[in-house]
């Protein structure tokens, strides 16, 4: 009986955890919150996806930056959310073979973010993996499978 109830008591917790990283992302200027020139360090247990998402105020800026050289087009993938713990900007895909710079454009909302292309075993038309940061900076959600187009600089 004892272990039954452990058991109950241990999933109920990890599905409230669930269901904060569900909760819609916040906006961009919301997320930002305050300047920092280093990345923020994680502290105790994180519950939410703003406790996940410990990038700078000065990764967020060269996000959104314009791209610093012509981008062409390579694709487009359905992206699922990638190990929400690794910080950065980054997607995993198989539409590279060697990392690179590139930029993702969510049309659901406009946003175009600036982010490392990381090359993933797989067909071109298979599925690639989004940063929580990525994620959250684009409004796409989290729990969701977004199409993105992605270029390359």
């Amino acid at each position: 009986m004892k272990k039954i109830v452990l058991t109950l008591s241990a999933s109920a917790l990890f599905l409230a955890g669930c269901a904060e990283l569900s909760q819609t992302p916040q906006s961009a200027s919301q997320a930002a919150g305050p300047q920092t020139s280093t990345r923020p360090p994680l502290t105790g247990v994180p519950r939410t996806a703003t406790d996940f998402d410990r990038v700078t105020e000065e990764e967020r800026q060269a996000a959104v930056a314009p791209p610093v050289a012509a981008a062409g087009s390579i694709g487009t993938t359905v992206a699922s959310l990638g190990d929400p713990a690794r910080p950065g900007f980054w997607m995993e895909t198989p539409l590279v073979s060697t990392p690179t710079r590139g930029s993702v454009l969510y049309r659901a909302t406009g946003r175009r973010l600036n982010l490392d292309l990381i090359p993933i075993d797989g067909p071109p038309s298979g599925g690639s993996r989004l940063s929580l940061s990525a994620m959250r900076m684009l409004d796409a959600p989290l729990t969701g499978l977004p199409s993105v187009d992605v270029f390359t600089n």
